[in-house]
């Protein structure tokens, strides 16, 4: 989480960090009490809705791998942890893609060195 929110990477969290931080998960939470509807837990279809609310828009292809990565019961069913994961995986990965995206386009080209950069610092 810090990793996340660490903007000029000096690997602590300022005060001003730790704000984005916090309204960041004060976000998540609030997408998923808006959609877990008492049960305790998303279902795939729910994390592309709450996902949207928090300002994601994932394709198919791309919502159905992260769902698989985090589903850790491997069951469909995403608890408030599991899905406060999820939510920091792609807002790293957006992070990370647009300091490539110099041009703002939404499209990058990388090299090799780039792209194990980009997947080292995509882990949770």
């Amino acid at each position: 989480m810090i990793r996340m929110c660490d903007f000029d990477q000096n690997g602590t969290m300022s005060f001003e960090e730790f704000v984005e931080l916090n309204k960041f998960l004060l976000k998540v939470q609030h997408a998923f009490s808006d959609l877990e509807r008492g049960r305790g837990f998303l279902v795939p279809d729910d994390v592309y809705e709450a996902l949207i609310k928090i300002g994601f828009r994932l394709d198919s292809p791309a919502l159905y791998t992260v769902c698989e990565s985090f589903d850790k019961n491997k069951n469909g069913k995403f608890r408030l942890d599991d899905f406060i994961s999820l939510c920091i995986f792609v807002q790293s990965a957006r992070n990370l893609f647009d300091s490539f995206d110099t041009t703002k386009q939404g499209r990058v080209t990388l090299d090799l060195n780039q792209f194990i950069y980009c997947t080292a610092n995509c882990r949770i």
